[in-house]
């Protein structure tokens, strides 16, 4: 098998060692006669299946980013151990993917060289674990964080058009290596099969855009206003969730609700906090080592000898608590867990609205705690229509007693509703494009949560949703605009040029390369002429 022109023995002999495991030159190569086989080739396909494998799984990956603080949650509530496993996710990712992607390349490159794609067992079962890894992370994600196939499907619509893009300039890039494959087998049925193959699935990928919907994908005086943020427990990327700094903190990102989690203490104080148990956000176990942690079971003297801003600084739940002033860290360890009234004083100082849970719902005292809450909201001074009522228990008692009060329902909207529902506060999961317009028609106020990426920002504000509950309000208070936004007719234009130039330079790689392959035919019946004498002379 000769080497085409520009492949020098020593680049082939450098692609042959990482790939076959074996320090080889690549005549010697050649002189043993080593071929391609069809078992060869069914691991090269084997690896190109697996390396497509872990492209998904990273995209996946960065897609559950957005989500990922509610599974560090999850471990520490089950283990008590805290670690942002994001980064563990990424490196471990990264690793797989960076690997596949390496011998692809190696395998590419020595088809376009003439070299025998001999992969060494050593890959062969790298690359074995890689595929039941990969295969482990999605069942495990199917199973334990089903929602988050919703996340990725909204993704597409964010992504489709570029994913579109990068698909087709990677297999017309592919186009190479199979019409050099092409040109030199001699097995005709292999050839066919590889070509109907490879056309049908690029027929697929140009007309795959017919099947591309974007919210995003509008004329830009269509686009509706940008939604308002809601701080999710104030702004927990800047502060420590669920205190009074963390609300002064929402207040100066331009939030216009902060969002919190109430509960009762034991004399029937309403204070914050989001965890049945003080382990996560406070000192806890330093302070009352001998006694439970349920944040129930403390009365409103005890709550307040707990620090509950050095955790931020110790377990840093975001990669944003590094950047923190010397000023900021000083105030953060002098934070303590505030009460329900607190929180409404500087809501009604800062002129912002306050949105809660009344937790745990499944209490026997539940209904107590409702009629606490609501004593402490009308003592409090502060216009009712800036309090937003989030729990469901007991409902109808909360709008006798306080009528002004906004009614936040976390369902959509029934078909026989007696009264009409104005507010909704869901997960964004929960709501397409379709439901979230028209609610938006119907004048209904719709807050999705929790939002934190850009790209997920982007969708819903293209779909036109009224308000998201996030915990990144720094990031999304700086976005003036939509990442991306293309009027029809740009992105038609877009389609047809990428599929023009695709199908092109796939036409003319097969031209080219065949004019090689008839170039090097001569020149090999020669030498196999030359050969064939040699050995007949020898004979004799």
């Amino acid at each position: 098998m000769a080497d085409p022109p520009g492949c020098c023995s020593t680049c082939a002999t450098c692609l042959l060692c990482p790939y076959s495991c074996q320090w080889i030159t690549a005549k010697k190569e050649k002189r043993k006669g080593l071929r391609t086989t069809k078992c060869d080739c069914s691991w090269f396909l084997f690896l190109f299946c697996v390396f497509l494998f872990t492209l998904v799984w990273l995209y996946f990956a960065i897609i559950i980013l957005n989500d990922f603080h509610n599974f560090n949650e999850f471990i520490f509530r089950q283990r008590k151990l805290w670690l942002d496993w994001s980064l563990v996710l990424l490196i471990a990712t990264a690793v797989l993917i960076s690997y596949s992607s390496v011998l692809l390349v190696l395998a590419l490159c020595l088809q376009l060289c003439g070299q025998p794609l001999k992969l060494h067992w050593v890959h062969k079962i790298l690359l074995i674990l890689t595929a039941l890894v990969v295969a482990a992370a999605f069942i495990g994600l199917g199973i334990k964080w089903a929602e988050e196939w919703k996340s990725a499907r909204i993704s597409l619509q964010a992504t489709g058009p570029f994913l579109h893009i990068g698909t087709v300039g990677g297999m017309t890039l592919l186009a190479w290596p199979l019409a050099s494959f092409i040109y030199r087998t001699r097995n005709t049925g292999l050839r066919v099969f590889l070509l109907l193959m490879y056309w049908a699935a690029m027929i697929a990928l140009y007309l795959a855009p017919l099947g591309i919907t974007s919210p995003c994908i509008m004329e830009e005086s269509q686009l509706p206003p940008k939604p308002a943020l809601v701080g999710h427990r104030g702004a927990p990327m800047l502060a420590p969730e669920n205190t009074l700094m963390s609300l002064h903190k929402a207040v100066e990102c331009d939030v216009q609700v902060f969002e919190t989690d109430v509960m009762v203490s034991a004399d029937g104080v309403p204070f914050l906090m989001h965890d049945e148990e003080l382990t996560r956000t406070t000192n806890v176990q330093a302070v009352f080592p001998d006694r439970a942690a349920q944040s129930t079971a403390f009365n409103w003297t005890d709550l307040q000898q707990l620090d509950a801003g050095s955790w931020f600084l110790e377990r840093r739940p975001f990669p944003t608590v590094q950047s923190l002033s010397p000023g900021d860290r000083n105030e953060t360890t002098k934070q303590r867990i505030p009460s329900l009234e607190q929180a409404l004083e500087a809501a009604k100082q800062s002129n912002i609205s306050i949105m809660f849970d009344l937790r745990p719902e499944n209490h026997s005292d539940y209904q107590n705690f409702v009629n606490v809450t609501l004593g402490v909201i009308l003592q409090s001074g502060i216009p009712l229509q800036q309090v937003l009522w989030l729990p469901d228990g007991f409902r109808e008692d909360v709008k006798q007693q306080a009528p002004g009060v906004q009614q936040v329902y976390g369902r959509k909207r029934l078909k026989n509703e007696k009264e009409p529902v104005l507010h909704v506060n869901l997960p964004y999961q929960d709501m397409s494009s379709e439901e979230i317009r028209q609610y938006r028609q119907d004048n209904i106020s719709v807050n999705l949560y929790v939002v934190n990426q850009p790209w997920l920002f982007s969708v819903l504000w293209c779909s036109g949703v009224s308000s998201v509950t996030t915990n990144a309000c720094q990031v999304l208070k700086e976005m003036k605009h939509p990442i991306w936004l293309l009027p029809s007719s740009t992105y038609l234009m877009i389609w047809i040029v990428v599929d023009c130039v695709s199908f092109l330079i796939i036409i003319w790689a097969f031209i080219l390369l065949k004019k090689c392959s008839h170039r090097r035919r001569p020149a090999e019946s020669e030498t196999d002429v030359l050969l064939t004498k040699i050995n007949s002379l020898m004979q004799e």
